[in-house]
């Protein structure tokens, strides 16, 4: 048996899986692993939560030492070593350690190198010794340092993704001032507009001041003042940028290695590179996004995870294949948590695929049983097909359950008359009989199959201007919570013995508090023969994302 040497060029998530399930699978093989920093396994997720002093040890963070992974897997580790070239035609690296240099032969070469937050060439940023970035446990201590140098501050977070949103409310436990700004015109962008909206109030209703559809575009005094695109200036006390990263794909670049969109590094369904024997896997590398078969970069630790164990079986003969990933992600915001799996509207608008969309409202658990809070759901599907593209979810309860079982099912290729038909677990404190999840498929059932017409929320406004006329089916106390502009108002246990008030000849839009009533009213009328549809999301989901074309909203 031939013993192979195995180099990994970078730990943490994928690099690590793959050397521990490397040696697992074969212990003659020589396994070095060459990590630039000095932490070769350590939780970057649960940074922010120690920035924000949920996570209270620094030492919690570190998931295993190089000591620790050289004792248990007989793996050699060299920290603080930065792989500078490779050289496929020898199958040799450089290696420079404490500025020397050193060449390193491989058999087998796994590139995780992960990726590196995007940091855009702003005016006055390198004058500026105030301005960070938050990707491992160095640029955090550069972070702690700051905040523990001054009694007061006012910190600027740039990026309202799921990584500045986790920042932003960190440094807010902490009792800084915080501002965020979002380039696009609403926080958490891989979220759609109407989901993302309550983010943003739950940002303002902590104290975290929001400022989206607005760059960043020079800091000035050192970087105690950072101009806005529309001209407003701030003064941060230090900023953290956090608008996204790419791939740190130099390397492979540098020993030619095939790239594709975006810098990412091309890989086989086996993670093999454009050289046979160079493997990639993590954050560097583009996927099949398994929905719409698209490449896409999908920064997540559950695939790198995957991915390296994977990788370390097509190498000691047990063959895997990269079926691709889907993107499912969660983000606590204070009280809230906001998640979402696949494709969003823009994704699907883009390539012109065929969609529908519906929305419900409903209890986290029994209503009835004490605790339970409103989760809103949004599922994107194929009318036709009943294929499922996407699903989003906001709530303060059970949002992370609901969004598991949609990833589950977009990835086991159910469709919306699947959902119904899962059987999950129930008891009063945990859900109801008709868990979200079956409510989705049958309010997605219902317009798939005719019985109900719905619109969205952005179409309104257009809908009315066009002739039609909107009737909340709410109840006449509820109004005082705010009502819609012009719209006739017959509560639903009325509607069958007012029907004569309502002029045949005129389309309808029904809307009630959360859809369900107005779902109940627009069959009502449809068998009276009335033109109607529904507001999907109905005045809860309209209130949340245009409160200002309102009328006496509280």
């Amino acid at each position: 048996m031939i013993n192979l040497k195995y180099v990994i060029i970078g730990g943490v998530a994928g690099g690590m899986s793959a050397a521990t399930r490397l040696r697992r699978l074969d212990e003659t093989a020589e396994i070095v692993v060459y990590e630039r920093g000095p932490f070769v396994s350590f939780a970057n997720c649960g940074l922010p939560f120690y920035l924000g002093g949920e996570i209270t040890e620094r030492a919690d963070l570190i998931v295993k030492t190089a000591a620790q992974l050289q004792d248990r897997f007989n793996i050699t580790i060299h920290p603080n070593h930065t792989v500078t070239k490779i050289m496929p035609a020898t199958q040799q690296l450089t290696v420079t350690h404490d500025e020397t240099a050193t060449t390193v032969s491989y058999d087998k070469l796994i590139l995780s190198t992960g990726a590196t937050p995007i940091v855009p060439d702003l005016p006055g940023l390198t004058e500026s010794d105030n301005i960070f970035t938050l990707r491992n446990i160095p640029d955090l201590d550069k972070i702690m340092a700051e905040i523990q140098s001054n009694a007061s501050q006012h910190a600027l977070v740039v990026g309202g993704g799921f990584i500045g949103l986790e920042v932003a409310e960190g440094l807010r436990h902490r009792g800084l001032q915080v501002t965020l700004v979002e380039q696009a015109p609403h926080v958490l962008p891989p979220l759609d507009e109407e989901m993302a909206a309550p983010l943003k109030t739950e940002l303002e209703n902590n104290g975290v001041h929001g400022i989206t559809g607005q760059a960043v575009t020079a800091f000035d005094q050192a970087g105690h003042q950072a101009t806005l695109a529309d001209g407003t200036v701030l003064h941060p006390d230090f900023t953290i940028m956090a608008i996204g990263v790419r791939p740190a794909s130099q390397l492979a670049k540098d020993a030619h290695l095939t790239l594709g969109w975006r810098d990412g590094i091309v890989v086989d369904e086996h993670y093999q590179t454009s050289d046979p024997n160079i493997y990639a896997i993590g954050d560097a590398i583009l996927v099949t996004q398994q929905i719409d078969h698209q490449p896409a970069l999908i920064a997540l630790a559950s695939p790198a995870n995957r991915q390296g164990r994977q990788v370390a079986d097509n190498l000691a003969g047990h063959p895997r294949r990269n079926r691709g990933s889907i993107g499912t992600a969660i983000v606590r915001v204070f009280d809230l948590t906001a998640a979402a799996t696949g494709l969003n509207e823009r994704d699907l608008q883009r390539e012109h695929l065929p969609y529908q969309v519906v929305h419900t409202r409903t209890a986290s658990h029994a209503s009835y049983y004490p605790g339970s809070e409103p989760i809103t759901l949004k599922l994107l599907f194929n009318p036709d097909t009943g294929k499922i593209y996407g699903a989003q979810g906001v709530g303060k309860i059970g949002v992370d359950k609901r969004l598991d079982i949609l990833a589950t099912a977009i990835k086991g290729q159910l469709t919306i008359a699947d959902l119904p038909e899962l059987e999950l677990t129930y008891a009063p404190p945990y859900g109801a009989a008709k868990d979200p999840v079956n409510m989705l498929g049958y309010a997605a059932l219902n317009l798939a199959e005719g019985l109900s017409h719905n619109i969205q929320w952005y179409d309104l406004p257009a809908e009315l201007a066009a002739g039609k006329q909107l009737l909340d089916v709410r109840d006449a106390d509820e109004l005082a919570d705010g009502r819609f502009k012009n719209a006739i108002n017959i509560p639903l246990d009325q509607l069958r013995d007012r029907l004569s008030e309502l002029n045949p000849h005129q389309a309808y839009i029904v809307s009630c508090f959360s859809g369900q009533r107005s779902y109940m009213a627009e069959r009502i009328l449809k068998q009276h023969g009335f033109a109607v549809e529904n507001l999907d999301g109905a005045f809860a989901l309209y209130a949340a994302v245009r409160p200002e074309d309102l009328v006496g909203l509280k």
